[in-house]
């Protein structure tokens, strides 16, 4: 393990790494649920997406465990998944094969810029105040997402506000209150150092709710969203991979025009870009990794782990692979090195034959962990120099803009435009590199043409 991982040279060791890998499998392992429910709206079998998910995490995970060394686990990424089912394969009305070459497209595209200096430089050119910014604001992004999770904040008149804890309370009711209470077990084993606090906090508020539908107060309801908490066996059979597998690769039912081709193949790989970029920054920067100029050592290595897991989930049968922002959760549990995500990969292979037992683990008790690694990240914004407005201002609408506009890469996009403008208004237009002046160029044409 020493020699494999460094340990020692990177400030941990074994236990740390498993209990990290172990709590951000936890909190991305909805992912089994919600990916195949997304992409089954584009005429896929759900089980073999299923397998697809779990097959290509897997091999994400271990792709950057081995190549670079980071504890950052990778799935297909939310977002996308419903961009191919909805807009691509319902709206456009395209098959699920063509989508699936796009993706395919996409990552052999992200490989051979994974192997040049391109991605690379992109990372190296973001200010670092801008990359503070990212950090928050991927926090902040975190603990939204666990709050809309856990039900805590629901559609509203001001677009978001609480919940009704009466209204439904079997229900959504006692989802968002088991949450709440999870929020304080994680938040109490924090201030008690305790080792592995979100994981007992996740399995803590799982087992609370069971107790609960064995008490009749968490009601069963499949059609609203709310399934029993119970593990069910049957009616799962890897040979489903089948149905998926190679498909992107199916010409005889590929039937498209090359404009739309190439403007969706693009819009996969800009978003995918950027929300790696983005968590890469974030995640890292929250684990002290990067040097003192802001640049991540190995960057090239995980660009190109990223690259190889989008292919491959292509191959297998699902959209794109991504570095997920939960592996802030197992950072923030110190792991440090590969190590943790190939725990985490290990852990996606396993639910291919335990898969009943993860899926049924509820948003509402991985939520708490979602809402406290906000806090655990959100610290970062008092290494922001606020005394320099044009360092600062774009920060903060970077993190401001990434949880409102429920996007990494839009707030890496506000961020990267409001810092040149800025620059060039205040007149220090020297200050910015010419990459910045390219992709704030770039990221104007994308909110025009795409």
């Amino acid at each position: 393990m020493e020699k494999l991982f460094k340990l020692k040279e990177n400030g941990t060791n074994v236990r740390t790494e498993i209990i990290a890998g172990i709590t951000t499998f936890m909190t991305m392992a909805y992912i089994l649920a919600v990916n195949p429910s997304i992409l089954s709206a584009s005429g896929m079998d759900a089980n073999a997406i299923l397998i697809a998910t779990a097959l290509a995490s897997f091999i994400g995970c271990l792709a950057m465990a081995f190549l670079a060394n980071y504890p950052f686990a990778l799935a297909p990424g939310l977002g996308l998944n419903a961009y191919f089912a909805y807009t691509i394969c319902g709206q456009m009305g395209y098959s699920w094969q063509f989508a699936l070459l796009a993706v395919f497209v996409e990552g052999i595209i992200f490989i051979v810029l994974s192997l040049t200096n391109v991605r690379e430089a992109i990372f190296n050119a973001i200010p670092l105040q801008l990359k503070k910014g990212v950090s928050v604001g991927i926090g902040l992004f975190c603990a939204f997402i666990g709050l809309q999770n856990a039900n805590l904040v629901v559609d509203g008149a001001t677009l978001v506000t609480i919940v009704n804890f009466r209204e439904n309370f079997h229900t959504v009711g006692i989802g968002a209150l088991l949450a709440l209470i999870g929020l304080v077990i994680i938040a109490a084993l924090h201030i008690k150092h305790v080792k592995g606090g979100m994981l007992i906090g996740i399995l803590a508020t799982w087992v609370l709710g069971i107790l609960c539908q064995f008490a009749g107060i968490y009601q069963v309801d499949p059609a609203n969203g709310f399934y029993s908490l119970l593990p069910s066996l049957g009616g799962f059979h890897l040979a489903d991979i089948g149905k998926t597998f190679g498909q992107c690769f199916n010409f005889g039912a590929i039937r498209f025009n090359v404009i739309d081709f190439v403007v969706i193949m693009f819009s996969f790989l800009f978003v995918d870009l950027f929300d790696t970029l983005g968590t890469l920054v974030g995640v890292a920067n929250k684990a002290d990794m990067l040097d003192e100029n802001g640049k991540l050592p190995r960057i090239k290595q995980a660009l190109l782990a990223d690259a190889i897991a989008t292919t491959a989930g292509a191959v297998l049968g699902t959209s794109t692979t991504t570095t997920f922002v939960e592996s802030s959760s197992g950072v923030s549990e110190g792991g440090r090195t590969g190590l943790a995500s190939v725990v985490t990969g290990v852990l996606f292979f396993l639910s291919l034959f335990l898969a009943p037992i993860f899926t049924a683990i509820p948003s509402f008790a991985t939520a708490p962990a979602l809402i406290f690694v906000g806090f655990l990240m959100v610290n970062a914004v008092v290494d922001i120099d606020f005394s320099e407005p044009t360092e600062s201002i774009p920060a903060y609408l970077c993190l401001l803009t990434m949880p409102l506009m429920y996007s990494i890469s839009d707030g890496i996009s506000i961020g990267m435009i409001s810092y040149v403008v800025i620059n060039v208004l205040a007149g220090k237009a020297k200050k910015v590199s010419p990459l910045m002046y390219v992709l704030a160029v770039l990221f104007v044409l994308k909110y025009i043409l795409l």
